[in-house]
Order: structure tokens, then sequence, then C-alpha cells
């Protein structure tokens, strides 16, 4: 896959895709459904198969406030397009010039001129530009107006409820991760590189792979059992665990963070990159008396995670 990031100087190979425009946040199955569409659009007019989006996410550029709402960052969401066949990338840097198109400029200048798109496919509830003032039915004249064609694809629900990253956000809040899955399409992950920690879990018998979640929607505080993907370095592959998700109220206060403990695994993570996918929540947070009442926990977290885990 090829990341497009400058649109003012894009190679001429990288023009005349048909895309899905939209955040992807998690690329859910609603996400999925509409690539989907997209790939067959791509297929019948021989166009490469597309993504554009936007970095930082609007919603980060807008925000007077730093809650963290992100499902993934974007080397994560990246590397699952990629999985999904996606050939391009347009990751725009979403600023201060992009938020003050107007929806008929935005069509003109980066739909038609600079990105030179064939096709575009959004979802019925798309809004952009300055004041979310187009929606998709405008972006359907835009189209016929300016020589793009344009799908609009219809909402996702899983039984009674309509797939989006807001359900998805409040499910993982919950400590629900099946719930999120199911919504989805996959473990919900939070990937990023292992971060020297405080080696506490050296000393406990349980070292740990640290990673920062800043930026991202953060899970139910607790105790996961996890399948951890090692993406790089030389201990590459997949592994059961089990992981804690918080701020370890035993150790006074401390910014929230992913510890993952791997079974049966020897060897140094630091610097490489891991996808840590939540199956099942555990149980919540705990300050405990001393050393040995945690201890015996985590004894008993890994147990119940290795019993989990062996059937999925």
């Amino acid at each position: 896959m090829h990341i497009i990031r400058d649109p003012y100087f894009i190679d001429p190979n990288d023009r005349g895709a048909a895309v899905a425009i939209g955040n992807f946040d998690g690329v859910h199955l609603g996400h999925q459904a509409v690539i989907d569409i997209t790939r067959k659009a791509a297929t019948k007019i021989a166009a490469p198969l597309g993504i554009l989006t936007f970095e930082p996410h609007p919603r980060t550029f807008f925000s007077k406030d730093n809650n963290p709402f992100r499902l993934m960052n974007a080397e994560a969401k990246a590397n699952r397009l990629a999985k999904l066949g996606v050939e391009k990338l347009y990751e725009l840097p979403f600023n201060a010039a992009l938020s003050e198109l107007t929806d008929r400029e935005f069509a003109q200048t980066v739909i038609s001129d600079q990105l030179g798109l064939k096709h575009v496919v959004v979802g019925s509830d798309f809004c952009f530009g300055k004041g979310r003032q187009g929606n998709a039915k405008s972006l359907q004249v835009f189209g016929d107006e300016m020589g793009f064609g344009v799908t609009i694809a219809p909402l996702l629900a899983v039984g009674d409820k309509e797939v989006s990253s807001t359900a998805i956000r409040t499910a993982l809040t919950q400590g629900r991760p099946d719930e999120a899955a199911e919504m989805l399409g996959h473990w919900h992950r939070l990937e990023n590189k292992v971060i020297r920690g405080e080696q506490r879990g050296r000393i406990l018998g349980f070292p740990t792979a640290n990673m920062s979640i800043d930026n991202l929607h953060p899970p139910k505080f607790g105790v996961y059992a996890v399948k951890v993907t090692v993406l790089d370095g030389p201990h590459a592959g997949r592994y059961d665990g089990a992981a804690s998700i918080g701020v370890r109220p035993m150790f006074g206060e401390n910014r929230p963070n992913c510890e993952s403990y791997l079974f049966d695994f020897k060897g140094d993570l630091y610097g490489a990159t891991l996808s840590v996918a939540l199956v099942e929540y555990l149980r919540p947070e705990l300050k405990f008396d001393g050393l040995d009442g945690l201890i015996t926990q985590m004894d008993a977290d890994c147990a119940r995670a290795k019993g989990i885990l062996a059937n999925v």
C-alpha cells in the first residue's frame, strides 16, 4: 500500500483512484462494507482501490478538550487497511486551510483537481466542507458536474445496533471487548512500540511489555486476556498473554498504559511494535495490602486467561 500525504506534489501515478472517504477509526464492519463497495467500483472502472482520510482526525483539530477518543493511531489504521487490500491511502493533513474549504471547494480542489479521483464512495451520513455544509447528496451533484462518480453506502447494523465508532467506544468503556469485536469484525487492538517501564514485573516474576495508550480511547481499566502479535524484531510472532490497562494503583499515581505479560516468552521486546488484542475483561484494577497478595492474584489472572485463550 502506498501512502500519499501531500496533495500538492502528487505523482501522476497516484491520481485517478476509486476511493472511500472517511475517518475509518477502528476500521469496523461498517467501514469494511464501504471498502467492499469501493473495491467493486474500482474493479469496474479499472482504477486502484484507495482510501481518503485525514490526519490529525478532524475532531482533534476542532476539539477544545483533551479527552482521547481514537480507537487506533494512524499507523495501526494503515496496517489494517493494507490487510484489506487498499492500494492507495490518501492521508491528507487536516489543517486550517483545509477546514476553511466549502463543500464545493473541497470537491473541486481536493477530489477533482489535486487527486483526480474517478469514483468516490461515502456513507449516507457523510458531511464535509466548512461547517459540515455538504452531504452525500450534494457530493453526487458535484460529481456529476466535475466528472467523478459517487456511490452512497447505507449504514450497517449488527442485530438491532448500528455499527459505529461511538458504539464501539461505549462497549470498550464498559469492559465488553467481545461486543466491540462483533462490530469491528476483529478483536480491538492496542498497537504501539514497547517502552521501558519501572521493571517491577521482573521483580514480581511477571516481566511485562509496556506500551503507551496516550491519545487513544482508554478501555475500561483492569486486566484482560489478550492475544499479542509482535510485529517486528527477532521475536516477531503471536503469543497468548494477560494485560493490565490502567494507572497501577499499587504504586501511586501513574500515567495510564498497557502492560502485557506474554506466556512462556523469554527475550527483550524493547523497541518492538506490539499489537495487543483485547479478548476478555477479567477484573478491575485493585490495590492490594502487599506484594504477596498481588502475586497471588496475578497467578490466578494468568491461569484464567490461559483457559479462555485456549478456546479462542
